[in-house]
């Protein structure tokens, strides 16, 4: 199979959605990987050393989508690319699709396999593509969340950890899947109070057990959500429905009940954010205020951290892009179960139940199609 790597398009993404290690994994099982010129060198990867891994370099992304078999990517394809998809090409990459429509449509009619990162999963339930970069955004969540308290960066001027003599700042985190519980370890460590909400009274059993005494764990609802923000110094969102809209927890009548200066930091928002009044923001430039509160609604966040953030995710999706390559998308999905949750859009089908209630769209059961097979 052709393998084409493209340089990351969205604003200040800084990664790329595989290491000349990688690669050189790819080369070895008999595939060839076109990398594009300078993709890799946001994360410290020169062109050279994909040569040495045995990759070519492209200078133009055209010329990738017109050979690869496979289109494997970091984030989402964005307008630029959509005309550059081909009928019965891979496309293996995060797409969220439930919180856009415009690119839903656009992969519906380019009739692409569109394999999805954050639906694989495992029989256990969890989501071994999303969890590295998860763990990355969930610590980031706090450092961004500490920073923008600063009153520099329009915070109120709370120091997260606290100092002997003053309390610390309080930080409400919700949700306790592998985000929260990665904001509230690093909030925690920090010095600062934290309240970890969740909905699974079992969940909530279990990380009482394992977090520090300094996080508190609480069974989430409208009410308590409610009562917390008013002291909150910082609010974390970390909810997923996996590949579903994110449910709305925040609304706009909770916001004007918060302190002036305090800070939203919405990891939700590629599944269209968990606040009322979440919008999309970039590394250039943030955050917004509403009512007084700074929102900070990064759509990349482990971007900004890119060397760490590529050797991660490198790590967690090779093993299944090299299954797709060595079996064909068909085979990969009837070996393994996991690849087939990943499927979200193939021949211009939604596959993915949640995306096609999402929009009002006929929903294919993938094995549907996987029958057809001779």
């Amino acid at each position: 199979m052709i393998v084409g790597i493209p340089k990351e398009i969205k604003s200040e993404e800084n990664r790329v959605c595989m290491t000349p290690a990688g690669v050189e994994v790819m080369v070895k099982n008999g595939h060839n990987v076109l990398v594009e010129k300078n993709a890799g060198l946001g994360s410290g990867f020169t062109d050279d050393a994909y040569t040495r891994a045995g990759a070519k370099i492209v200078d133009a992304p055209k010329k990738i989508y017109a050979s690869a078999d496979m289109i494997m990517h970091v984030k989402e394809p964005l307008p630029p690319e959509y005309d550059l998809l081909r009928e019965g090409q891979i496309v293996f990459t995060y797409l969220h699709l439930a919180a856009d429509e415009p690119q839903t449509r656009a992969l519906i009619k380019s009739k692409a396999v569109c394999i999805a990162y954050e639906t694989i999963q495992k029989a256990d339930g969890s989501l071994p593509l999303l969890t590295p970069m998860s763990e990355v955004a969930g610590r980031m969540a706090i450092q961004e969340g500490a920073r923008f308290l600063e009153m520099p960066q329009g915070g109120h001027g709370i120091l997260l950890g606290g100092v002997p003599g003053v309390e610390p700042a309080r930080v409400v985190v919700i949700g306790g899947g592998v985000v929260g519980v990665n904001a509230a370890k690093m909030a925690c460590g920090l010095g600062a109070k934290v309240y970890l909400l969740d909905m699974n009274l079992d969940r909530l059993r279990y990380l009482n057990d394992v977090m520090p005494a300094n996080c508190f764990t609480l069974m989430s609802s409208p009410a308590t959500i409610r009562k917390l923000i008013k002291k909150a110094d910082v609010v974390v969102g970390a909810v997923l429905i996996p590949g579903a809209k994110a449910p709305k927890l925040v609304t706009r009548d909770m916001l004007a009940t918060m302190k002036n200066g305090s800070v939203l930091v919405d990891v939700s928002i590629d599944q269209g954010g968990c606040f009322e009044t979440s919008k999309p923001t970039t590394h250039g430039d943030p955050t917004f205020v509403v009512d007084g509160v700074i929102h900070y609604c990064v759509a990349n966040i482990p971007g900004a951290v890119a060397k760490t953030s590529t050797l991660a995710l490198t790590n967690a999706t090779l093993p299944y892009a090299l299954q797709i390559a060595n079996l064909g998308w068909k085979r990969a999905m009837q070996a393994n179960k996991e690849i087939k949750l990943g499927a979200n859009i193939i021949d211009g089908r939604v596959t993915y139940k949640a995306v096609a209630e999402a929009f009002g769209l006929d929903y294919t059961p993938v094995d549907e199609l996987l029958n057809l097979i001779e």
